[in-house]
């Protein structure tokens, strides 16, 4: 992708993919996902994923409300989805 690092746990078989910077997730991550799409239940991470993106692209983190906004995303997210 042209951006981030893979990290290995220590004592683990996990691997992680890590991006740091902001504008190479907009403009390098998203998009490789809309082209290769993800599959699955990890699809509404996925969608969710992009809708936090997209408030902090508008800033939207850098007040109360919207900082508040980003939480509840995420609160919905991965094993804590209550429904698909």
């Amino acid at each position: 992708m042209g951006c981030g690092r893979v990290d290995i746990l220590p004592n683990s078989s996990m691997v992680y993919y890590v991006v740091g910077k902001f504008t190479d997730i907009a403009d390098k991550v998203v998009p490789f996902f809309h082209k290769y799409p993800v599959i699955g239940v990890k699809s509404l991470d996925f969608k969710c994923f992009v809708q936090v993106a997209e408030l902090i692209n508008n800033k939207a983190h850098l007040d109360p409300e919207g900082l508040e906004q980003i939480r509840k995303i995420k609160s919905e997210m991965n094993t804590l989805r209550v429904n698909s």
